[in-house]
Parts: structure tokens; C-alpha cells; sequence
């Protein structure tokens, strides 16, 4: 099982760099998670911007993979949610990307392929904190899993 955390947004700043890079030590190789990060597309309207996004998003996603698109309407899970999500996929070998929008949000060819829509919050996040809580709650769901301390509740 491969995980993918796609992100359109510039450069993050330093702070989410190094969250994330804490997060993505501390697992080591106990979950393959591969962040990457993809350049906004200019558009001439917000819904142009919205499809050519998409398209680059839905070229990116492997064969096969099974695309969470993130947005502040979507589902909201707990962290059981995903603890249980991610030992299905686990079991399962399935790879799946995670899919963090531009300024815009997704189009809706992204969505219309996605698996699911995860809400990590009903608040508008910033691209580099959304990163930050989706590398984090993956750090949980799988010390939940594996009956690690981090996880507590």
C-alpha cells in the first residue's frame, strides 16, 4: 500500500515543511506515505482553474488508486474513522491518494472520480496546515492501529 498526499499550493512555508517532515519521520517505513506537491494552474476564470487543476490531479493519480479528495464539505471522520479506513486499505493493498485542492477548490471531473470526500474541517484551512493535519491524523490513525502512545483519546 503506497499513499499519496497531493497538494496544489506554492512552496509551503518552513513551519509546514517541518510538521510534516517530523510526522513523515516518525513513521519511518511503517506506512509508505509520498507527499508532492503541484503548481496552481492560471485560468481564466475560477471554474477554468478548477478543471485544469483537476485534469493535472487525475493524470498524477496511479491506476488503480483510490482518490480522497479533501474539502471542507466533504465527510467529516474521527480518527477512529480513518484508523479503520486505513487498515481496510491496508488489508485491502490498495494504493490511495489524498487530494488537496488549489485557492479554488476541486473540479468537479475530481470529483466525480474521487472515493470519497474527507472534511477535515468545517473551517477553510490553509493549503500547508490542511498538509500538516492530513500528515498528522495518518500518524494517528496508524499509532491507534498499532497501539502505539501517541494516541490517547
Amino acid at each position: 500500500m503506497q499513499l499519496h498526499l497531493f497538494t496544489v499550493a506554492r512552496r509551503p512555508p518552513a513551519w509546514a515543511e517541518a510538521a510534516c517532515a517530523d510526522y513523515l519521520k516518525r513513521l519511518g517505513h511503517a506506512l509508505d506515505l509520498r507527499p508532492r506537491e503541484f503548481a496552481p494552474k492560471s485560468g481564466a476564470s475560477a471554474t477554468q482553474q478548477r478543471e485544469r487543476e483537476a485534469e493535472m490531479l487525475l493524470r498524477a493519480v496511479p491506476a488503480g488508486a483510490r482518490l480522497i479528495a479533501l474539502d471542507e464539505h466533504g465527510d467529516a471522520w474521527t480518527t477512529a474513522d480513518l484508523a479503520a479506513r486505513l487498515q481496510r486499505w491496508r488489508d485491502d493493498a490498495e494504493d490511495v491518494v489524498f487530494a488537496i485542492g488549489g485557492a479554488e477548490g476541486h473540479g468537479p471531473a475530481l470529483r466525480a472520480a474521487a472515493h470519497a470526500e474527507w472534511s477535515l474541517s468545517r473551517l477553510t484551512l490553509p493549503h500547508a496546515l490542511a498538509k500538516v493535519v492530513v500528515v498528522e491524523q495518518l500518524y494517528r490513525a496508524w499509532s491507534l492501529l498499532n497501539n502505539h502512545p501517541y494516541h490517547r483519546a
